[in-house]
């Protein structure tokens, strides 16, 4: 085997020191001396859910609902939330392993390399459609937003996200823990400062109400990260226990989220800026343009590093390659191309689909390991794979019809009828849908040999 002085420089580049494991085990259990702490595993955490979608959406809530309504909608919202993603990364921390190697559980070997798909291929589009949100900001403010410099940006700023997914957990954790307190604080500032402009909490209560429904409104916070929250365990994974991924995913998804949620409708009653709650349009109408930017910046590089590690280690698991640098380079590369075409203009739609077709795999995978394997985990290497474990690919079928069922709109653009209206919308409607129908055909056709399920040793360890 070749040393690394002999190795030539581009493929340690591509492939890092091929004669050591890759320190993020993308094809493996991680290991119980790689394990962090709950600081460690919130941050990262916390650094994937800053994103300015979340604060948009809460903008656009507080406006519709009045500010008193919101709060309660928001609390449920992201107590469901928070609770399915919290549960995800406690199942995640106790097998040690990514959302897509946990699908080779529950869809079997081939059966997910759909979910490698559905997971990898749907955070490159997010990563390309998310580059120009920072690119576009960061040219109008040095006033120079032409083509040729707004382009040249979606190329700096694609590379540098790409640099910390590429140094793995290590990289990400080191840019939150410096990201996520940066942005509390900036968060924190623009509310006093924009209850202040708004006369007092008085001012904040007291406008908008009738735009929007309860149920509304807790469909539009369960879908600002339900598809992402569904990625979790690639980082929860880590997590010293169950216990500290659980609470690691409950402070990200519960807190983090809300807080961010709350700051976009904050910002959004006081100031008339577009997109509504923009932080980076609102701090610019408070007078720090220059926080604002950085806030942005620092809020779009924590979230799409880590969509690039999600397709690093789905194209891991994909192709059966023990290294995922190869992955997160082309996949990188073709979100930038994405970018450069305009693909942001499909930020809404993208975000719409991923929320009826993700969390139905998630459904599957929190009902197989808890209800099915009852967390008793062999390790993978005492498991003969079914080829599809048609058990979970049925469930994950019937919770994505009924997703798309009740989104109300099956074609983008146009209108469809609820034909199986639920109460917190189609994320959670297809989720709950997986979740039922995996545990019946589990226990009613797998169990008694109907179906085929996996081969595990007699004397398989059980994690």
């Amino acid at each position: 085997m070749a040393t690394e002085d002999d190795t030539p420089a581009w493929r340690r580049f591509v492939f890092g020191d091929e004669n050591l494991p890759d320190p993020d085990y993308p094809l493996d259990h991680v290991p119980g001396d790689e394990r962090k702490g709950l600081v460690s595993i919130s941050a990262v955490l916390l650094g994937f859910v800053f994103f300015a979608g979340t604060l948009w959406a809460g903008a656009e809530v507080g406006a519709a609902m009045g500010f008193g309504p919101m709060l309660t909608a928001m609390a449920v919202g992201y107590a469901i939330l928070g609770v399915y993603v919290a549960t995800l990364c406690g199942v995640a921390a106790k097998a040690g392993l990514t959302t897509v190697l946990l699908a080779r559980y529950s869809f079997g070997r081939y059966g997910a390399k759909f979910a490698d798909l559905m997971l990898g291929g749907t955070q490159v589009g997010w990563f390309g459609v998310t580059i120009p949100l920072v690119a576009i900001p960061t040219a109008t403010f040095f006033g120079l937003d032409t083509p040729t410099f707004t382009a040249a940006l979606i190329l700096v700023w694609g590379v540098l996200h790409l640099a910390t997914a590429y140094f793995g957990y290590e990289g990400m954790e080191r840019l939150s823990l410096v990201a996520v307190p940066v942005l509390v604080v900036v968060g924190l500032l623009s509310m006093v400062i924009a209850v202040g402009d708004a006369g007092g909490f008085g001012g904040l209560f007291g406008g908008g109400g009738g735009g929007m429904g309860f149920a509304a409104a807790v469909t539009i916070v369960v879908g600002t990260f339900i598809s992402g929250g569904t990625q979790a365990p690639n980082w929860a994974r880590f997590a010293s226990s169950s216990r500290v991924g659980f609470w690691a995913g409950l402070v990200a998804f519960l807190v983090g989220n809300g807080f961010l949620f709350l700051s976009g409708a904050v910002g959004g009653a006081v100031y008339d800026v577009t997109p509504a709650g923009d932080l980076y349009e609102v701090l610019a109408a408070q007078g720090l343009a220059a926080i604002g930017l950085i806030a942005l910046i620092l809020n779009i590089w924590t979230t799409n590093d880590n969509a690039a590690y999600a397709f690093g280690v789905a194209g891991s698991e994909a192709f059966e390659f023990d290294r995922k640098r190869p992955f997160i380079l082309a996949g990188g590369t073709i979100g930038i191309v994405l970018a450069l075409v305009g693909a942001d203009s499909l930020l809404i739609p993208w975000l719409s689909t991923l929320g009826q077709y993700v969390p139905p795999l998630g459904g599957v995978i929190i009902a197989d390991f808890l209800l099915c394997w009852r967390l008793r985990v062999p390790k993978m290497g005492d498991v003969r794979f079914a080829g599809v474990r048609w058990t979970g690919v049925i469930a994950y079928a019937v919770g994505a019809v009924v997703a798309v069922l009740t989104a109300g709109q099956v074609v983008p653009g146009v209108a469809a009828p609820q034909l199986l209206p639920g109460v917190a919308g189609a994320a959670l409607n297809g989720l709950v849908a997986a979740v039922v129908v995996h545990v019946a055909v589990y226990y009613l056709l797998e169990s008694q040999g109907v179906l085929p399920g996996h081969d595990v040793a007699g004397d398989a360890e059980r994690l």
